[in-house]
């Protein structure tokens, strides 16, 4: 027992010892940037500064505004690292992007979840800048605040109610996909049956994946393979199918698009054209084009190694699907050939680039 109120006075008199230090920091620090600091403490940012000459970058100086945000007193913040009031459990990743941006190491402000004195936290960027002496040494840094809770409490509703937008739109589709099974079988070919199911899935699939992404922007490349899966197609994929083109994300419109183009496409493969034997192979390949009224996606479909090809005497749904109905809604042109090699499909189509998450 005593023991341990020996540790505790001594951790109490090493702690006055680093206060009455950072109190000294502080007047000096007040002294020689005496406008900034003044300023500094009657900006409504909350804003900390911190000894850039000492490991674990020591709080030397908190507004009001940090002081209000955070309840602490300045005596409980000045001496204290920075790192010392975030959240218990605080993400590593957060904290290696705090030290980068310590260090002017990182373009964008880091997101962190800091700590009230009352145990509760809150979420805020920090924007990091270095001070310097006359010499252009880095002296200290200071730190400021936009506390951003309500922000990521509007994203997280928002993410519950795209979910729950997501599974009543499952359930529809489902729903959709009973009634037209139960009302076809024995009015229609088992053959018109499996087609509508199979264009109802496609869609669904395709809600699945832009519900994962929170209806932002889907890979060009996850479509093709979503595409590609109720086909059986992936294990032959390497020998009959070639996909070139660097990959773009595509608006959740276009995607569903191009989800119904290429699920036709691939089912008159499957039937009539380069999937139909062993032999024949797909190629898929694509660019992006600046124009006058913007970049654009020019994308082709190459069948070959299948059974000769002719034209059809009349166009069946799933071509006039793709050349007028489809079209019209990806706002570009859709052209499908009846080459003698095999089916050639080229989409032109606005686009606005995205950037591709690589760990996706």
């Amino acid at each position: 027992m005593e023991v341990d109120e020996r540790a505790a006075m001594a951790n109490e008199e090493n702690k006055s010892g680093e206060q009455k230090v950072a109190e000294s920091e502080v007047e000096t620090f007040q002294s020689d940037l005496g406008p900034f600091v003044v300023a500094a403490e009657t900006t409504r940012m909350p804003m900390v500064f911190t000894n850039a000459k000492e490991p674990g970058h020591r709080i030397i100086f908190a507004n009001d505004s940090f002081l209000a945000l955070t309840g602490y007193t300045r005596k409980e913040v000045l001496g204290e690292t920075f790192n010392s009031l975030m959240a218990p459990g605080a993400d590593p990743t957060a904290l290696s992007q705090i030290e980068l941006a310590f260090e002017g190491k990182l373009d964008t402000d880091p997101e962190i979840s800091y700590s009230r004195k009352d145990g509760s936290a809150f979420c805020a960027s920090i924007f990091i800048s270095p001070v310097r002496d006359n010499s252009g040494d880095v002296v200290q840094q200071f730190a400021s605040f936009a506390d951003i809770t309500k922000h990521h409490r509007e994203k997280e509703r928002l993410r519950l109610l795209l979910e729950e937008l997501n599974h009543r739109t499952q359930n529809t589709l489902a729903t959709v996909l009973a009634i037209a099974r139960q009302t076809l079988r024995g009015m229609a070919d088992e053959e018109v049956v499996d087609a509508l199911e199979g264009r109802i899935l496609a869609l669904s699939k395709t809600h699945s994946l832009l519900g994962r992404e929170s209806w932002d922007r889907v890979s060009l490349c996850k479509i093709l393979d979503l595409v590609f899966q109720p086909f059986g197609l992936h294990e032959s994929r390497v020998s009959r199918f070639s996909v070139q083109g660097e990959d773009v994300r595509l608006q959740p419109k276009s995607a569903l698009t191009l989800t119904m183009v290429f699920h036709e496409l691939a089912s008159n493969a499957v039937k009539h054209g380069a999937l139909s034997n062993d032999a024949g192979r797909i190629d898929i390949s694509w660019k992006v084009e600046p124009s006058p009224q913007g970049d654009q996606l020019r994308l082709r479909w190459q069948e070959s190694g299948g059974p000769p090809v002719t034209p059809p005497t009349h166009k069946g749904f799933g071509s006039r699907l793709i050349q007028r109905d489809l079209a019209q809604d990806l706002g570009g042109q859709v052209y499908l050939d009846y080459e003698p090699t095999g089916v050639v499909c080229e989409i032109i189509m606005p686009i606005s680039r995205g950037p591709v998450d690589e760990h996706e």
